[in-house]
């Protein structure tokens, strides 16, 4: 994304739209993209209505009005010249929109937003089965973004502790070797809004696994989220709590899932062919 120039006329309506916090004003008065905080998620491009006003009459009211000391100032919510423009992007930048911009689909999944749907669609899909576990940690948040170098360390270390990667997963079309968890190089230095690495393991294994991403999460730049997910047992409890409890984390249930459609697989018990 960048600012033209020839458009801008410094209202700065653009600034707090960002949610990275990469345009300000520059010292001629214009707008400016700081292209390495971009992550190309279009909320400035997008989150701002246009009118198609020609940019000198109104640097020269603006002028005359400050030689008075008053200010033209248009609506919060218009770039009034149009000036906010998307750049034809290329890889590896390309990345950036892909994981950033919620209204773009990822190629590898289909999905927008964050390209998975996690293992919240599990009662249809079963990919998660009794005495396993779907993990999801994400790198990120607006405001903060995350860069792949970081994303490729985390998923590393998830994998030398034996976790499988989800195949539909955008983060897991980016690696070299799943097995090993490494991250194509050419994209390290890519930054985005967030995005989320997928995985299953033994049920089992779960607090070692927040042991370790507990560990090694306070040499990370960015924020780290993360979620533990299970099926409950023929009698409706969940056997991951307690354990939770016991290895020292606050365990809360965070959402429920039951019949949210057609299941795609056959059933496990005869409690699951009644959902």
């Amino acid at each position: 994304m960048h600012i033209d120039k020839d458009k801008c006329v410094g209202c700065a309506n653009c600034v707090p739209v960002c949610p990275m916090g990469a345009i300000y004003i520059g010292p001629d008065k214009l707008a400016e993209v700081h292209q390495e905080a971009c992550v190309e998620c279009y909320a400035c491009y997008r989150g701002l209505s246009v009118e198609h006003l020609p940019p000198w009459p109104i640097r020269m009211l603006r002028s005359f009005l400050a030689a008075l000391g008053l200010r033209f100032q248009p609506d919060p919510d218009i770039c009034p010249t149009e000036a906010v423009a998307p750049d034809t992007l290329t890889w590896p930048r390309i990345v950036r929109r892909a994981f950033s911009d919620p209204r773009v689909p990822h190629e590898s999944t289909g999905i927008h937003g964050r390209g998975t749907a996690e293992v919240k669609t599990n009662d249809v899909t079963g990919r998660i089965k009794e005495g396993e576990a779907g993990l999801v940690v994400e790198l990120g948040r607006p405001g903060v973004g995350g860069y792949f170098d970081e994303v490729d360390r985390m998923a590393r270390t998830l994998a030398a502790r034996g976790v499988v990667f989800e195949q539909h997963n955008p983060v897991t079309s980016l690696m070299v070797d799943n097995s090993n968890g490494h991250i194509r190089e050419d994209i390290h230095a890519e930054k985005v809004l967030s995005c989320i690495i997928e995985a299953k393991i033994g049920l089992e294994k779960v607090p070692e696994i927040l042991g370790v991403i507990k560990e090694i999460a306070p040499s990370f730049t960015t924020v780290i989220s993360v979620g533990v997910s299970t099926r409950c047992d023929d009698s409706g409890e969940d056997p991951l709590r307690q354990m939770l409890v016991n290895a020292g984390f606050e365990a809360q249930r965070a959402k429920t899932n039951l019949g949210m459609g057609r299941p795609s697989h056959p059933p496990q018990s005869a409690r699951e062919s009644r959902i």
